[in-house]
């Protein structure tokens, strides 16, 4: 089984001008791709993908926005079992109307995207946001490390933060997207230390010497476990980003360790619905059909 717990479903013009602007000349000068239910199913069943989580994004001061609905109907449409996440920014004042409507379409998280929606995650003001997403049984999946854009805010996409926010709120499920590179070594000490912190690793094997070590790090500190597939698609397909992360395992520099075939192969295959408590849509659409 493969879960691809990172992939985006957002039309380009739910960027705003932000992706022209700040985010074009760092991917080649290439305008963001239309993701359509056609398109998410090829590349999907391609890779042979079971089950894939799905969001947009949401950046109100950067002037980003996917809507609940446009999600909802994206899902929908697809043939590919989908796992939905809104996308909502916790500075936004209504946040709680954007959250009921996630909880009444079916939900099971949210995507946070601090680095451009330039919130802190440790601030107390956000504790009732947390208390509210943890309540409901909703996975919390951020946007952790670097971007390109300089108007994103470095210092709160820092994964030493999501520690903070997991201390305070203990039985959140969170997953840090990206191993939050450039800083994957700190997020396998907050992994260590939380049980219900998790990270995806979309993007990581795009920039091969820092995944290397980042996984012998992971298998150094015995975080393996907590580590997700994603494929960041439309930026990687999900065929293209397991065949980059197969070869970070043959890899070698002399004598050092090495990260482990075994150690990919279980990344690959992990079960994050079961880890993040996630119900299978694939159960729904047979109890539906029944």
């Amino acid at each position: 089984m493969i879960i691809d717990v990172h992939s985006h479903c957002h039309l380009p013009e739910h960027w705003g001008d932000e992706h022209r602007d700040h985010w074009e000349g760092a991917y080649g000068g290439e305008p963001y791709p239309l993701v359509t239910p056609d398109s998410f199913d090829a590349v999907m069943s391609a890779a042979g993908i079971d089950v894939a989580i799905t969001f947009g994004l949401a950046a109100s001061q950067a002037g980003v926005r996917t809507p609940n609905a446009y999600v909802a109907s994206f899902a929908a449409r697809a043939t590919t079992p989908i796992v939905p996440f809104a996308s909502i920014d916790p500075l936004d004042g209504d946040w709680r109307e954007q959250l009921d409507e996630a909880i009444s379409l079916g939900f099971s998280g949210v995507k946070l995207y601090p680095v451009l929606s330039l919130f802190d995650p440790v601030d107390p003001a956000f504790d009732d946001f947390y208390r509210t997403v943890t309540a409901h049984g909703m996975v919390l999946l951020w946007h952790m490390g670097a971007t390109p854009s300089p108007i994103g805010r470095l210092a709160v996409s820092q994964p030493l933060v999501i520690d903070e926010v997991a201390r305070r709120h203990p039985g959140m499920k969170q997953v840090m997207a990206h191993m939050g590179h450039p800083w994957q070594r700190d997020t396998n000490i907050v992994l260590r230390k939380n049980p219900n912190v998790y990270a995806d690793v979309s993007g990581v094997a795009s920039r091969p010497m820092d995944a290397f070590f980042a996984l012998v790090h992971a298998q150094e500190w015995r975080t393996v476990d907590k580590l997700l597939f994603g494929s960041d698609y439309p930026l990687w397909t999900p065929s293209a980003a397991i065949a980059d992360f197969r070869r970070l395992a043959e890899l070698r520099a002399g004598n050092l360790p090495h990260v482990s075939a075994d150690t990919v192969e279980a990344i690959i295959h992990r079960d994050a619905l079961s880890a993040l408590e996630i119900a299978d849509p694939r159960e729904r659409t047979a109890a539906a059909n029944s």
